[in-house]
């Protein structure tokens, strides 16, 4: 497994292995790998010869006050898990290397970056376009994958990509879960027990919701309530939005009538966490 900390490193790399005919997959990440991530890579093997992760904690992606310094970081293990995974190489640069003296230009994606997640985190996906587009252009992949625990970033990514015709196919892949529903996440190393236990309460008011879409009710503000009712019951648990969206278009809809995906970001003490569920009416 070949490590380079450097973008003329990993740009020469990517350049040789694509003059070989060398099929590319990169696996955008910020490190402090769990199983969901090694999901991601295991879908890129299905796509691709060539296996490229990026181990990035991108300080554009987090407002003031965030936890950019807090945001959990293992390199020693990242790069343990990695050569387990037979990844071909990691990127893994420093930030004055991707964000030198200097630096002025940013991406993003209008619309579809200032809603839900990006409402209460207003610059957030400008830093993950950036990047992201930062890292197509120094890794140059045929392919990147994305989580779709992350599905409003998934969408704007695949957008970003269209739109600026990236010769890059975005391939979702589907969201890993704790045994108990509670969809892996770096940041859940932030729950105290007790939190831990009631953060359940999000794929529950997820499951709830599908639940009820199926035995006929599919106006949004009544699921919205019961969702509502549910994840406030437990007292760590603080909403920042649920919201019932095209799952294409992540337009707000008032009745599931067509492919939706329900989106919630909730705060559990001091971790924000999201998930999502498709329905499928």
């Amino acid at each position: 497994m070949k490590i380079f900390r450097t973008i003329e490193e990993q740009q020469n790399y990517s350049k040789n292995e694509k003059c070989e005919n060398i099929k590319i997959a990169l696996v955008p990440t910020m490190g402090f790998l769990h199983e969901g991530h090694l999901s991601l890579i295991d879908k890129a093997k299905e796509h691709a010869d060539k296996i490229i992760v990026s181990i990035f904690v991108n300080p554009t992606q987090f407002g003031e006050g965030e936890d950019y310094k807090d945001y959990p970081r293992d390199e020693r293990k990242d790069l343990e898990v990695l050569r387990e995974k037979n990844v071909d190489a990691v990127f893994i640069p420093e930030v004055s290397e991707m964000y030198p003296e200097g630096f002025r230009t940013f991406c993003e994606v209008g619309e579809l970056s200032n809603k839900y997640c990006g409402e209460s985190r207003p610059a957030h996906f400008r830093g993950v376009t950036t990047v992201v587009l930062k890292l197509f252009n120094i890794t140059k992949p045929d392919i990147a994958v994305f989580g779709e625990k992350d599905y409003q970033q998934y969408i704007i990514i695949k957008k970003m990509t269209e739109d600026l015709n990236l010769p890059i196919e975005i391939i979702p892949s589907p969201i890993i879960r704790e045994g108990d529903g509670l969809a892996l996440s770096s940041r859940n190393i932030y729950l105290e027990k007790e939190e831990r236990i009631e953060a359940t309460v999000i794929y529950e008011s997820l499951v709830m919701a599908r639940k009820m879409i199926d035995e006929g009710e599919y106006e949004v503000n009544l699921l919205k309530g019961k969702m509502n009712e549910l994840i406030k019951s437990k007292k760590h648990a603080r909403i920042d939005y649920i919201e019932f969206v095209d799952s294409r278009t992540l337009e707000k809809v008032e009745k599931v009538e067509n492919p939706t995906r329900i989106l919630v970001g909730v705060w559990i003490g001091k971790a924000r966490l999201i998930d999502n569920m498709e329905i499928k009416p």
